[in-house]
């Protein structure tokens, strides 16, 4: 294989592995993804759960749908929406406390994508 090759290789890998830390880039989403680990749900548990609007709800979850980390089936007039691969993304989760106690109040602090940062593009209309 050719190092022009490899090159591509890496760099779309790392844009797939990009996309899928987007997917978990919103603590909504992560809220969601955690009820979930507790077992299937539908959209009017989280919402209840969570405390969330449904329309968030709906909008979060056909992001992690969409992002192949979140499945859903027919219950009646519902959905019953679960983690698609829930033991794999239980061990991303715990990695990432892991690496976050690791960090301490960094990763918060950090100039570009801390909670300062959260702040100040709170009111800007989200791309998710």
């Amino acid at each position: 294989m050719a190092i022009d090759q490899v090159e591509v290789d890496e760099t779309a890998a790392l844009a797939v592995a990009g996309c899928l830390f987007h997917g978990f880039s919103d603590a909504s989403r992560l809220a969601i993804v955690r009820h979930l680990a507790l077992g299937e749900h539908r959209v009017v548990d989280l919402t209840e759960h969570l405390g969330l609007a449904q329309s968030t709800v709906s909008k979060h979850l056909a992001c992690l749908r969409d992002c192949g980390l979140v499945e859903s089936r027919p219950q009646g007039r519902a959905s019953m929406f679960s983690l698609s691969h829930p033991e794999a993304t239980m061990d991303l989760l715990a990695a990432a406390e892991r690496l976050l106690g690791l960090t301490g109040d960094a990763v918060a602090l950090c100039p570009n994508y801390g909670l300062a940062h959260d702040a100040t593009t709170a009111s800007e209309p989200s791309h998710d």
